[in-house]
C-alpha cells in the first residue's frame, strides 16, 4: 500500500504542478497522496506559500481530490512551521484552508528571550531566526552564531523545546523530522550519542507518544545526500518501536519523482518488526 503525505509543489519550494504528482502516484500504484505545502509566513522567505496564493493552493488540491476520487485518495494538508511569537497557532490556517490534516515542524529556531519581540515584529522575524534547513551548512553555522552566539547546546535545546511546545499546544496530525537539527551538524558540534542530546530527543519522543501524534520517517536527507540516516535515525526508531509510537514513511517530495525515494525505510521497519506503521490517514 503506497502513499505519501509530505509533498511540496510549485506553490511553495517544490517543482511541478499538483497534477504531475497525482499522475506519477497513480502510475506507480499509490492509493493515497497528501499535499503539504509550506504554510504562509509573515516575513520574506524563499520556501513558503505566499499568503496571496494560499486560497489557490487549497482550491487546486480540492479540485484534484474531486477529479481523482475514484482512483486516488488525495488529501489537502499543510506543513506548518511552529515559530513562537510568529506562527504559534495553527488553527486559523487549518480553518481557512479547510485542511484534512497538518504536519507540524520546526525549521526556524528562535531564542526563548525573543518571543515578545517577534510577536510585535513578525515581518522582521528573519533576522532573529536560526534556519537549520536548506542545502548549505554555512547558513546553519551563521544562524547558530547570530542567534545563540555559537552555543550549540543552547541552540539544540531551543529546537527541541520549541518542538515540544508545538506538539503539546498544536497537536499536529504528523510531526515532521523531529531530529532534523542533526542534518548540518555532521558531528562537528556534538555527537548524537551525547547524553544531553539523547535526553532531549527522548523527551520529545515521550511527548509524541503522550499526545498521540504520528511521527514521520523522513527519507529526504538520504537521497539529497545531506545526511546518512532517516529522521529519526534507525537507532531512535528501534527505541520508538518499544513504545508503540505510530510512524509514517515520508519522502518529503519536492518534485514528482521524489515520491518514489523511500530509501529502504519500509524494509528497515519490517526488518525490526516495527509494530505501528501508518500507511493511510483516517
Amino acid at each position: 500500500m503506497l502513499s505519501n503525505y509530505h509533498t511540496h509543489s510549485r506553490f511553495c519550494d517544490g517543482k511541478g504542478e499538483l497534477r504531475d504528482y497525482a499522475e506519477l502516484a497513480l502510475a506507480h500504484g499509490f492509493t493515497a497522496l497528501g499535499f503539504s505545502g509550506h504554510a504562509p509566513l509573515p516575513f520574506k522567505n524563499s520556501f513558503s506559500i505566499p499568503d496571496k496564493d494560499y486560497p489557490a493552493y487549497c482550491d487546486g488540491v480540492r479540485a484534484l481530490k474531486e477529479e481523482y476520487r475514484s482512483r486516488l485518495d488525495i488529501r489537502l494538508g499543510l506543513e506548518i512551521d511552529y515559530v513562537p511569537g510568529v506562527c504559534d497557532n495553527f488553527r486559523p490556517l487549518i480553518e481557512q484552508g479547510g485542511l484534512d490534516y497538518c504536519i507540524g515542524g520546526v525549521h526556524l529556531v528562535t531564542h526563548p528571550d525573543d518571543t515578545a519581540w517577534l510577536r510585535s515584529h513578525p515581518e522582521e522575524a528573519a533576522q532573529r531566526i536560526w534556519f537549520i534547513d536548506g542545502p548549505h551548512h554555512e547558513t546553519y553555522d551563521e544562524g547558530l552564531q547570530r542567534v545563540f552566539h555559537g552555543d550549540i547546546r543552547r541552540g539544540v535545546t531551543a529546537f527541541f523545546h520549541q518542538s515540544n511546545a508545538m506538539i503539546e499546544s498544536q497537536r499536529p496530525t504528523i510531526v515532521a523530522h523531529f531530529n532534523k537539527i542533526v542534518m548540518h551538524n555532521r558531528d562537528r558540534y556534538f555527537s548524537e550519542h551525547d547524553k544531553w542530546y539523547l535526553d532531549l530527543v527522548h523527551e520529545t519522543i515521550a511527548l509524541i507518544r503522550e499526545v498521540g501524534c504520528i511521527a514521520e520517517v523522513n527519507t529526504r536527507g538520504i537521497y539529497k545526500k545531506r545526511h546518512n540516516d532517516f529522521y529519526p535515525s534507525r537507532e531512535l526508531l528501534k527505541y520508538m518501536n518499544t513504545l508503540g509510537i505510530p510512524v509514517i514513511v515520508s519522502t518529503d517530495a519536492h518534485c514528482p519523482d521524489d515520491l518514489l525515494r523511500t530509501e529502504g525505510a519500509f524494509e528497515f521497519l519490517h526488518e525490526i518488526n516495527y509494530r505501528n506503521i501508518v500507511h493511510t490517514l483516517a
